[in-house]
């Protein structure tokens, strides 16, 4: 037997309020000890907003960042005063660019408040006083108060046109800063959604029907009643619930529970069925998104052709925190406990359940686990809510790995065609591209008007410059959902165009980078991130040993533009591996230099897991990969060294950093692999070839 003690988790609820302290907007909080309390809207899920959105607000503020601490935004008051923190979703790369204008408002705001306090206790006019960290000061005398000292009288007191900083002004923002919420995360203390404990609380665990779009028949509670800690089951449309003392108890209950489906539906569907009918779309006309040119014609008469299919599988996002959701429904009010990436949503769709008004539902958003776009679903928290309804008791329901890697949401199945017509030259003279992509908008809404938009960015709005073009689409769902997963459609479409842009260099026998660079003539911003990277890697100048390469790839997303070199070698017995990873990346500004190179190193190993082991393989409808041993991941001796260089044009520009790094490390790795190889990889994962130098 192994003894060992775990820390308490009761210190790090970042839902709890600080209390004593005296509000100066619905943005912070200062008490009486001169600490600073900072509220986040934004869901942390590893990526830092915990720390860098603070940061914006301490920079207006002039605050002493020792006295600050942080802590979510109340999603109960946001509902009830007419949504004061604007927008509480964390998805697509945009936390900071779309809060920043309000956050360095609302610092702003405070600080002149500070300000005209101090002023009026000394009688004089406000632009006689400044503020710095931490303290208001009184022009030529050395007087001086605290915040903590005028923080009730500026609560009162009210200010207007406030102008907030450029980014040549800043002071904090632009400065590696240690995460606020790291030490917690390494003393245990903590709490995600899976840690929260609630007096009187019972355990759930789900069992979903095999084959996505099933249904529940029946259930023969009566064979586990009798199991120990068991409490009841409970029905619904597409699984069953165990509920329990325990989520051991009720796991074996669970697995023991005899059930009937009524899934005859795919029967006979495998992942070549999939592949096959989405292939078979590229024989019919597409819906037209862009054209310029008579691109028959110019096909036509092209001196040399090339003509290339590239597919990519179903993938699951995987987060290291299995879905989890804790529902307590009581008579006036009803409190969830998850971590959750859109709260707001979170609410509307408990609301929606028990028909309660929003303002009677207290969400307490916890630490994610990982999210990658999975924990701004409903369904989780819909399945919670339904069992705690019936069950009349605060529930915790779990999802198993097994569980939430067979309950769908998954990364879009796509298959993409690609033409290109040379003249001879070797100039291009016109390129077409055929996309077929299940709706992530139509499996939402149930219906789309026209082109799910998140199917085809990256593919229409290039920026290359082609003299002549025709982009068409096909939407083709099957019983499989899927749901936005880390970079969403640019981390396939992006990966198939960047092959392809390399197709087309070796068609025309021009070195990749260079190529590139005389599609993007009219694109300084692309150019000077090119020029960054062939200075930093040595393209084109380094020799590598036989067997080794570098790939190159780039790509706009999210606001921020991203290029990459992969250094990738392939060894005698067929296995390969990638060396190393040289990112340019120009988001315009920095808040936190810290989480900036985590996000875009996290996109990286995101990415690059996808790309060489990224696939769910369906037999008779159902996926087989249930859980990490067959769902692989990159481990760490496969982690390559990242080398990440900033090339900030600066401006307006505020580009995101969570997303814009994955797709860009597929294509860069492919296009190694085929100076390696010569052979072109065009479905992934890249673990289903056999590898060979040449």
């Amino acid at each position: 037997m192994l003894g060992f003690t775990m820390p308490s988790l009761g210190k790090a609820r970042p839902w709890e309020q600080e209390g004593g302290g005296t509000d100066i907007s619905a943005w912070l909080t200062i008490n009486p000890d001169d600490s600073i309390v900072i509220r986040v809207a934004q869901s942390e899920m590893g990526q830092g907003v915990m720390t860098a959105l603070p940061m914006i607000v301490a920079e207006e503020l002039e605050a002493d960042w020792r006295k600050v601490r942080v802590e979510y935004a109340d999603v109960n008051r946001h509902v009830r005063e007419n949504k004061v923190y604007g927008r509480m979703q964390t998805s697509g790369s945009n936390a900071v660019e779309h809060s920043r204008p309000y956050l360095q408002q609302a610092g702003a705001e405070a600080r002149e408040r500070l300000i005209k306090a101090a002023a009026e206790k000394w009688l004089v006019s406000p632009t006689e006083c400044y503020a710095d960290y931490g303290r208001i000061y009184r022009k030529g005398s050395p007087d001086s108060f605290s915040f903590g000292e005028v923080a009730g009288l500026a609560s009162s007191v009210s200010v207007a046109n406030i102008a907030i900083k450029t980014p040549e002004q800043f002071n904090t923002l632009g400065l590696p800063t240690q995460r606020l919420d790291v030490p917690e995360k390494v003393d245990g203390s903590a709490i995600y959604s899976i840690d929260v404990r609630v007096p009187g609380m019972v355990y759930a665990a789900v069992k979903h029907c095999p084959v996505l779009g099933g249904r529940l028949r029946s259930s023969r509670y009566n064979a586990i009643r009798h199991m120990p800690g068991v409490i009841r089951s409970v029905r619904m449309e597409s699984a069953v619930a165990v509920v329990a003392d325990t989520f051991w108890h009720a796991k074996q209950a669970a697995d023991a529970l005899p059930v009937f489906w009524d899934d005859t539906h795919a029967e006979r569907v495998f992942s070549n069925t999939f592949k096959q009918a989405f292939f078979e779309e590229f024989e019919r006309e597409g819906e037209l998104i862009s054209e310029q040119g008579n691109i028959t014609n110019l096909m036509d008469y092209s001196e040399k052709t090339i003509e290339s299919d590239y597919y990519v599988p179903y993938l699951a996002h995987a987060p290291m925190e299995p879905l989890n959701c804790t529902v307590h429904v009581q008579e006036d009010r009803v409190d969830i406990w998850v971590g959750h990436q859109n709260p707001e949503y979170a609410v509307q769709v408990v609301a929606e359940l028990t028909g309660k008004p929003e303002s009677a539902i207290y969400l307490h958003n916890c630490y994610l686990g990982g999210g990658f776009g999975r924990r701004s679903h409903r369904d989780f928290v819909e399945e919670a809510t339904r069992i705690a309804m019936e069950v009349g008791r605060p529930v915790q329901m779990i999802w198993t790995r097994e569980e939430e890697m067979r309950a769908g949401a998954y990364r879009p199945m796509s298959a993409l065609r690609f033409k290109a017509g040379f003249d001879i030259q070797g100039n291009l003279v016109a390129f077409t591209n055929h996309s077929v992509t299940h709706s992530i908008r139509y499996d939402r809404y149930g219906s789309v008007d026209g082109v799910d938009a998140s199917s085809v960015e990256g593919l229409h709005n290039h920026p290359y410059q082609f003299p002549a073009w025709r982009f068409t689409h096909t939407r083709k769902n099957t019983h499989f959902t899927s749901w936005y997963w880390r970079s969403v459609g640019s981390s396939i479409n992006a990966w198939a165009m960047e092959c392809f842009i390399d197709e087309m260099a070796h068609a025309a026998d021009t070195d990749p980078l260079q190529y590139r660079r005389k599609l993007l003539a009219g694109r300084p911003d692309y150019l000077n991130v090119l020029d960054v990277l062939e200075k930093e890697t040595g393209w084109g100048k380094r020799r590598l040993p036989r067997g080794s390469a570098m790939g190159m790839a780039i790509h706009e997303s999210f606001g921020t533009l991203c290029a990459q070199v992969a250094e990738v070698t392939v060894n005698p017995d067929g296995t390969m591996k990638v060396n190393r990873v040289t990112a340019v990346v120009d988001c315009g500004n920095l808040v936190n230099p810290l989480t900036a190179e985590e996000q875009v190193e996290g996109g990286i190993i995101f990415g690059l897991t996808a790309a060489l082991y990224g696939k769910l393989t369906v037999e008779n409808g159902k996926v087989l990969e249930d859980n990490l041993d067959t769902y692989e991941l990159l481990r760490m001796n496969e982690t390559p060294e990242i080398n990440i260089i900033w090339a900030n044009s600066g401006g307006d520009k505020w580009g995101g950093l969570g997303e814009p790094a994955t797709p860009v490390i597929a294509p860069a790795v492919c296009n190694a692999i085929y100076r390696i190889t010569r052979r072109r990889i065009r479905a992934l994962p890249i673990r289903d070839y056999y590898l060979q130098a040449v």
